[in-house]
């Protein structure tokens, strides 16, 4: 069914045919990733729409690839060409745990009419973007942050999320040059008194084994 529907949608775009002569169809960016795109189509599965392609123009035709496994060159690293593999999966929770196993993704399109299935996606995973429905738009609402997490980016931009992002929060700290003696708790020689009065400042209970340091150590981080 969606092979099917993926072949209609192209006939309505492109009712005249896609190919190298087509003009509202974008070319790769250069020759090196044309390349690298290129050998991609034989990157795993079976090429189920399109796989044409023209070196002189940079052209390749929108491609789906069937059949396709986890551990399929395609599915190693970001595509950023006109690829599509198709993994079969049974379920929503398969589809979660195979995206929890790798790394996080830039972006999670979920397609579906079922409220429930959309919050469990988002809800149990985590990637840069989520969308339910669509594809991309993410990028062109200004009042959502765009970037990524983990491997796929870190921080986002696009409005106040910009400056956040190359906003340094700089932590100053500035005390007056008196009640030194404050300061002696800091200072060896840590006595089971400087242990009491941390343990009552900070609340917290020393571990019962170790020595005066380890205690002073532990009451000291908490």
């Amino acid at each position: 069914m969606l092979l099917t529907n993926m072949k209609e949608a192209l006939a309505e775009f492109y009712p005249e045919g896609i190919n190298a002569k087509t003009k509202d169809f974008g070319r790769i960016v250069n020759d090196r990733h044309y390349q690298r795109v290129k050998k991609l189509l034989s990157g795993g599965g079976k090429v189920a729409l399109g796989g044409e392609t023209e070196d002189s123009e940079r052209f390749i035709s929108p491609t789906v690839l069937r059949d396709v496994q986890p551990s399929d060159t395609i599915m190693q690293d970001e595509i950023f060409g006109p690829i599509l593999p198709i993994m079969v999966i049974q379920n929503e929770d398969e589809a979660i745990k195979f995206i929890n196993s790798r790394e996080k993704p830039l972006a999670m399109y979920v397609f579906t009419k079922d409220r429930a299935v959309s919050e469990k996606f988002r809800c149990s995973t985590s990637s840069g973007g989520f969308l339910v429905n669509d594809t991309l738009m993410h990028g062109a609402v200004m009042t959502l942050p765009f970037g990524g997490v983990g491997n796929s980016g870190m921080g986002a931009y696009h409005g106040k999320a910009t400056f956040d992002t190359f906003t340094h929060r700089r932590a100053c700290l500035e005390r007056a040059q008196k009640m030194e003696s404050a300061n002696s708790l800091r200072y060896p020689p840590y006595t089971e008194k400087k242990v009491r009065y941390i343990k009552w400042l900070t609340g917290k209970k020393p571990p019962k084994k170790g020595g005066i340091w380890s205690m002073f150590s532990s009451s000291s981080r908490l």
